[in-house]
Formats: C-alpha cells, structure tokens, sequence
C-alpha cells in the first residue's frame, strides 16, 4: 500500500455524509464532487493519504477553486471540546443556577451528570429562515458552508434550549450537510468491500469484510516468494511453493484480498521511479551531452544503459525506449558557436526483454473460471486490467487463470494445440505482420500449455471457492489438487449446502466408504471371497456408489461449518450502544477442511490379546 496518492490511481473520497466516491487520480483533469464543487487533481497528487480537504471561498466564481487541508484540531473540535473533560465540584446553588436551567440529573455532591430536555420542542416553526433564504445563501456564497451554519444556528429561537447531546447532534448534522469537504482515503480491500456491499451487494455474493478475513485466514494465506516447489516422487508432480488455487464469482474480490495477502497486489514503488527518472533522461538530452562536453567527456562514454533481466520468480521493470528525436520533444539542439555539435547522434539502445505472462513458479494464484476469461472486473482499482495487463504489476506474472475445460478435457481447448513450426528461413522471407502474429500464437500456446500443465501436476497449498455452482462439484475436481495439509475454504450465502459438504466428509461417510472399498471386516479378515459380478451389476454398483459419496471422503479431515458477523456499535461517553440501521442481507457461511492423504491398500486393526485372566475366588459369602 502507497503512502500518497500517486498518478493515475484509483482513490476514495469520503464526503461529509459519509457517502464513498471512487475516482481514478489521472493528472491534469478535475473531479467533479456535485454540489460541492470540481477541483484539479494535481493539487491531491503527490500528498499524503487520509487528508481532509476543504474548498477556499472564491470572488471570481469561474475562478479555478482551490483546496485547503483541513488540520485535525478543527476537524475535532466539537468531539474534542472542553465539555468531554470531567467535571469540577460544584455546589448545589451553582449546579441549578448554571445557564439560567434547571437540572434533573444530579450528583450527591452536586455535580451535574446530565441536562433535562423537557423543555426542547422539535417545532419547524422555531427555525426563521426559510429554505428558499437558505437557497439563496448557498447561491450567494461559494465557501465552505461555515456562515451558513452559523446563519441557521443563530435563526434557531430554541438552540439554548438544547442538552449537551442533542446540540452536537444537531450541528454535525448541519456539518455534514453544508460542509464543502472531503477526506482522500486509499482504496484497500475494507474500503472497496464497504463501496460494493452499499451498491451492489450481489455482485459480490454479499460478502462482507470479516467473512474476507476468515476466508484469508483459515486458508492460511501467507507470502511465498521464499518458498521452494518440491517435485514430487513420481517426478511430474508439484508440492508446495506458496501456490493456491481459486474458484472467484465475486467480479475478482476475493482474488484481490488473497493477492494483498501475498503482497502482490500493488506495484513496486522501484519500478515507478525507475520509469519517471527514464522520462526525465528522455527529456533533456542535449543538457545531459553539453554537460559531458564541459566535463572533457563524450556523450556515448557518459550515457550508461542498465541491462534488465526477468527471472520467473520475480517481476521485471521494462527497459526505456529508444530516445525519441530533438523535435519530438521539443528540445532545441545549442548552436555550433557554444563550442557543441549541431546534430545528435541518435543511441541505440536495447531492446525491450520480453516478459512471459503468467511465468512466476511461486507466490502465485491461480483461478479457475468457466468462461474464455475471468471475471476480474474489481482488480482495476488496483492498475491490474485482466484484457490488457501492464508488464510492470505484479499479478503480470503471479495471476494464472485456466478454464474449467482446459482443466478437465484440456485435449478439447483449441488453445492447448501446438501450432505449426515455421522454420526459421521460411519467417525471414514473411512481413513484419505476419511474422508476429506467428510469435504470438506461438507464446499464447506456451503460456497456456504451462499453465494447464503445472495446474494439472496438483500440489497447490489450497484451495478457495467462492462460487455460485455446486460446492461439491467443485471439491470433486480440485481437492485431489491440493496438497497434504492444505486448507480447503468454501464460501456460501446460506448455510445448505455447506452443510451438505460437511455430511459427504464426515466420519460416518468415511467409515462406510472404507468399508465398501474393502468389503466389511471381521476380526481383522474380510468376510468370504469376493465376488464375480456381472457387467450390469457393476454398473448398477457405480450408480449407487456415486449417489451415495460424491466426494471421496477419505481427502479432507476435520470439516467444519462456521460464520461470523461484526456488528458496529456507538461509542461515546454515556451514549454506547449499537446501532439499529445496520444492513441486512445474507449470513454467509464458511466450510473449512484440511486435505490429508489417505494411506495406500488397507488398513487392520490388530492387537496381542492379554495372556492369563485374572483369577476371581469363587467363595462368596451368604447372609443367613
């Protein structure tokens, strides 16, 4: 996460009602706040997070408005007045003379505990100014909205009437109405979860904040750019390397808060500055070779490339462009006269490496999906674009996607044939055009076919479903994928078919399914020989075996069924409680498991029975 606001990144404005406004920081463009105003981005760029903000008075109103940072003593001063202080002694004559008002609530020594408010008549009438007065002051002014408060405030014939309580109620109230500010807040997970949750709840299957947090936890979602994959004893096979698998159906938020966890979810601050001290080279070369002249040096010896390279594990900054000409950038070469040369010699640089897409082999994610490509629309609030991914973010080479068909029939995908081999003879007499349209099917293969590849190999750290289809198809396919002692999360709106799951994974459906694998037991023997079936029979065995276990339950241990829901409360001095408006809407269940590996053939239980039993005397004594 970024400390400031930085160039085209997507920030959040929260306005005095407390109403989120997302916007994208582009330079040298306004944000139009409605009735509170437009003002010029540049002048929020470069600062820090979490300011607050408030339009400066204009003369002229077709003047540019400028913007004021608000300090946080006048942004606490009614919560922080001198009232929240504990009280001094008083006697009884001043505690019922204080004011000119009567107290009901007081202290045996006096002290005023709280102030009566019998007297507070809510009548519209005891407000003078009309709305229309009102209209035409916020007309009239263009500032912040602090004469018109103190206008309405001084119009109103019962203000002295009012207790402690309902007079800072009733001014922030008018704060939040006629204050023209707004605070600039970073747009992370919670934010971006509370933004969607008050549009457009199902989009995200409403999922709330502490379900994400559970989801990330109980998946034990961690970095793992130091972890090693393992092969595995059959030799094609993957274990480990902080890689978990993923069904996301909620637009690319789940994906974002496991990404965040990992660290991959927002760009370098390296590779920004990288690339603006790239433009700032490109931008004054002549001042860069006239000082080189100065120097006793030459331009080509003072003009140093740095190699880039990409490693798989890691992303790679791209390297600069060539250096555009003098007259592109507006440069005027010096005259001859100044002892320079009047013609440039234009520098070669290396060429742009290319980065292979999807080509980290740890931290990674990988997301499951059913249609030609994912649903990822949340993640560009995070500079991530699923269509056309930017080389230098991160989730470029971390962020892997297959679909469901390319997972389970991948023979049946176009995109995993091999396209033909064009010798290389053969492309140096084809144009440029066709030359890369052939290197590019050639990567979109690779890509693809590694992907399929590596997912297949199984081996993941775990899995995290978060999908409208049946659970236990789902766990049917990828469970076998995940690795011994992974965590496997199901995310669900209502609790059904969870507990559906928890009932083809419980120990009862274990026992059985062990049983009827190996036929039942007797004094650690199967009982009889087996026996010969029929082709139909062992049709109709199947039948009913996949009606009666799904799932094979001997993968996951320990299934669980749980949820949680934070309830938001009023914190204030005599006044704590929680709040009666609070949104409604889906519980939202979590299915939790730990893969295990079941052992190979089977199992007896045997045991040495004791030697000699106890001897018990046979006298026994009777009453007469």
């Amino acid at each position: 996460m970024h400390s400031h606001v930085r160039p085209n990144a997507h920030i959040a404005l929260r306005l005095p009602s407390g109403v989120l406004k997302l916007v994208e920081a582009t330079p040298n463009t306004n944000i139009n706040l409605g009735k509170f105003g437009t003002f010029n981005t540049n002048q929020i760029i470069g600062r820090p997070y979490r300011l607050t903000y408030e339009f400066l008075e204009q003369e002229d109103p077709k003047a540019q408005p400028e913007l004021r940072v608000v300090p946080a003593s006048e942004l606490h001063a009614i919560a922080l007045g001198s009232d929240h202080a504990t009280p001094q002694e008083s006697r009884d004559d001043d505690a019922a003379t204080e004011g000119g008002v009567a107290f009901d609530i007081v202290g045996d020594n006096g002290e005023v505990i709280m102030r009566n408010n019998r007297l507070t008549v809510d009548d519209p009438s005891r407000q003078t100014l009309s709305m229309d007065e009102i209209e035409e002051l916020k007309k009239a002014g263009s500032g912040s909205g602090k004469d018109i408060i103190e206008k309405i405030m001084a119009s109103h014939l019962g203000i002295e009437e009012k207790t402690q309580y309902s007079l800072a109620k009733y001014t922030l109230r008018k704060s939040r109405k006629y204050l023209k500010r707004f605070t600039v807040l970073p747009l992370d997970i919670p934010l971006l979860t509370e933004y969607v949750t008050d549009k457009e709840a199902y989009r995200i299957m409403e999922l709330r904040d502490e379900s994400l947090g559970l989801i990330c936890s109980w998946a034990n979602i961690h970095s793992g750019s130091t972890s090693r994959v393992l092969m595995g004893e059959d030799g094609t096979s993957q274990i480990g390397g902080g890689r978990w698998l993923l069904v996301d159906d909620t637009g690319g938020l789940v994906t974002a808060a496991l990404a965040e966890r990992m660290g991959i979810l927002y760009p370098h601050e390296e590779e920004d500055t990288s690339d603006s001290e790239g433009e700032e080279e490109q931008d004054a070369p002549a001042d860069t070779e006239q000082e080189n002249v100065q120097n006793g040096t030459t331009a080509a010896a003072a003009a140093t490339t740095p190699a880039t390279t990409a490693t798989p594990d890691t992303t790679a900054q791209d390297t600069p462009m060539p250096d555009a000409s003098l007259d592109i950038l507006g440069v005027t070469a010096p005259d001859a006269t100044n002892g320079t040369s009047t013609e440039t010699p234009r520098q070669r640089r290396q060429p742009r490496p290319h980065i292979p897409q999807s080509s980290a082999q740890t931290n990674t994610l990988t997301i499951l999906h059913p249609n030609n490509q994912p649903n990822l629309s949340h993640l560009k609030y995070f500079g991530f674009d699923a269509g056309d991914p930017k080389p230098g973010h991160p989730l470029y080479t971390h962020l892997k996607s297959l679909s469901w068909l390319q997972l389970l029939d991948p023979t049946s995908d176009p995109t995993y044939i091999e396209p033909e081999l064009i010798p290389e003879e053969t492309l140096a007499t084809m144009k440029s055009s066709k030359r890369g349209t052939y290197y590019r099917k050639r990567r979109r293969w690779e890509r693809t076919k590694r992907v399929i590849d590596e997912t297949r190999a199984g081996g993941f750290d775990g899995l995290v479903v978060a999908s409208s289809m049946e659970p236990v198809t789902i766990l049917k396919e990828c469970v076998p994928l995940v690795k011994g002692g992974g965590q496997v999360v199901v995310y669900s709106q209502n609790s059904e078919p969870l507990v559906q799951l928890c009932d083809y994974y419980s120990k009862e459906r274990r026992t059985a399914f062990i049983a009827r694998q190996f036929g039942p037991q007797h004094n650690g023997r199967t009982r009889g020989n087996p026996i010969d079936l029929s082709e139909e029979d062992e049709l109709a065995e199947e039948g009913d075996e996949e009606e009666d276990f799904p799932v094979n339950p001997t993968l996951l241990l320990a299934p669980s069924l749980q949820t949680a829901r934070a309830r938001e409360w009023q914190v204030l001095p005599e006044r704590t409680h929680p709040f009666m408006t609070s949104k409604g809407g889906a519980e939202g269940f979590l299915f939790t498991a730990t893969r295990v590996l079941p052992v190979e053939g089977k199992v007896e239980a045997r045991g040495i029975r004791g030697g000699k039993k106890r001897k018990i005397s046979a006298e026994v004594s009777v009453e007469a």
